[in-house]
């Protein structure tokens, strides 16, 4: 299972990025340069903006209860220029209800928020990709599945706009997998680094205007 760790040295007076999620953030079967936190590093050093290297607290099949336990855990700064959060898809797949997913991404986007210096325009919310499309979905129930995905992303971007945090949608971006396995990792589940990296570019675009 692969650790948040970070191989790449700070910059100095770089941007300081903090990355909540799951293995989407980590980029399971990636390498780490190519997830998407390090390639929105990466895309706002090449403009100028310096950012150190992201602070990942990120596991593969963590829950949003997961996350908070190791957010809990982790010594973290008193603030981030950058807080990206993206949690949820192992809720859905192991069968929990939206409801019971609403309260705790509510409380871990509060502390998101908190984390930014309680400002919004420094945190983002990424919608939960759509696994039903991969191959690794094949012979359960896709439709199924993207209805859930559906109920638990209009719940997380209620929330979002709730808090007036901005909002990327890359579920549509992840189910054209279904006809393109480029956009895939080698698993046949995780995304790419090209998939990654068209989150990354709107990640970076939001961000620069921000900043």
């Amino acid at each position: 299972m692969k650790k948040p760790v970070q191989h790449e040295e700070s910059l100095p007076d770089g941007h300081t990025y903090l990355a909540l999620g799951d293995s989407y953030t980590i980029g399971e079967k990636v390498e780490v340069k190519d997830n998407f936190p390090n390639q929105v590093r990466a895309i706002l050093n090449e403009r100028g903006i310096l950012f150190d290297a992201p602070q990942v607290i990120a596991q593969t099949g963590w829950t949003t209860d997961e996350l908070q336990t190791a957010i809990d855990k982790t010594k973290l700064r008193k603030r981030y220029d950058l807080v990206t959060l993206l949690i949820g898809v192992n809720d859905e797949y192991r069968g929990r209800k939206a409801d019971e997913y609403i309260i705790e991404f509510e409380s871990l986007l509060k502390q998101a928020i908190q984390l930014a210096g309680n400002n919004t325009d420094r945190v983002i919310v990424l919608s939960i990709p759509d696994w039903g499309v991969t191959p690794f979905a094949s012979g359960r129930d896709r439709k199924q599945i993207a209805g859930e995905i559906d109920d638990y992303n209009s719940a997380n971007e209620l929330i979002s706009k709730k808090y007036k945090v901005h909002y990327i949608n890359i579920t549509q971006s992840t189910r054209e997998a279904a006809r393109d396995n480029s956009l895939l990792a080698s698993d046949g589940l995780h995304p790419s680094g090209k998939e990654y990296a068209k989150w990354a570019t709107q990640v970076a675009a939001f961000i620069q205007e921000k900043l």
